[in-house]
């Protein structure tokens, strides 16, 4: 890079101070060597150092040193700026434009819609046929049903993945009247060891 004419010699050869500088902020592995400098208006200079950070290719770590009258190079400022070429991100575009912007593309797409003649969006006639099926559907199944058929009737006739839920159903009362014997049996039990206390 070119210097200016008043560029201070001292501050462009304070590589020693920029890289301590810099060590403080990020690994010694991240730093390449120097990559230049760049005189500010202010007086101060930049010096650069190529970066090996992964993910910022074209990037430079940048350390911008000042001189105060006769005092030592002293570090205004240590940070990681792109070179030309660095890939960026896009720039920043506030919610309500993009919003905005939004809005606008959905009302091209409703006029052009309408300019078809149907006024329908494609995504409208796609739920209308659906809609559409369900109803043929819905309208087989009740043509299924004979009329003297019951709900209840449906639900509990034949087996419902391989159970027979009327043998179940019986198996159940059966099994609740067995633990009523048993536990009307312990009673009885327990009535006649009181009775045999007593005497």
């Amino acid at each position: 890079m070119t210097s200016k004419p008043d560029a201070d010699a001292r501050l462009i050869g304070a590589h020693d101070l920029a890289l301590a500088a810099l060590r403080e902020i990020t690994p010694a592995s991240s730093i390449g060597p120097a990559a230049g400098y760049l005189p500010e208006d202010d007086g101060s200079v930049s010096l650069r150092f190529e970066n090996r950070l992964a993910g910022y290719p074209g990037w430079y770590w940048t350390v911008t040193i000042a001189r105060v009258d006769d005092e030592d190079p002293t570090v205004l400022e240590v940070e990681l700026l792109p070179g030309e070429g660095a890939l960026l991100a896009p720039e920043w575009v506030p919610w309500a434009e993009r919003l905005a912007e939004y809005r606008a593309h959905q009302a091209e797409l409703a006029e052009a819609a309408a300019a078809d003649g149907d006024g329908e969006s494609p995504d409208d006639e796609l739920d209308d046929d659906a809609d559409d099926d369900l109803d043929e559907d819905l309208d087989e199944d009740e043509d299924d049903l004979d009329e003297g058929d019951h709900v209840s009737d449906i639900l509990h006739a034949g087996d419902v993945d391989g159970v027979d839920i009327d043998e179940l159903d019986d198996s159940v009362a059966e099994a609740d009247a067995d633990a009523t014997e048993d536990d009307d049996a312990g009673a009885l039990d327990e009535d006649a060891g009181e009775v045999d206390e007593e005497e």
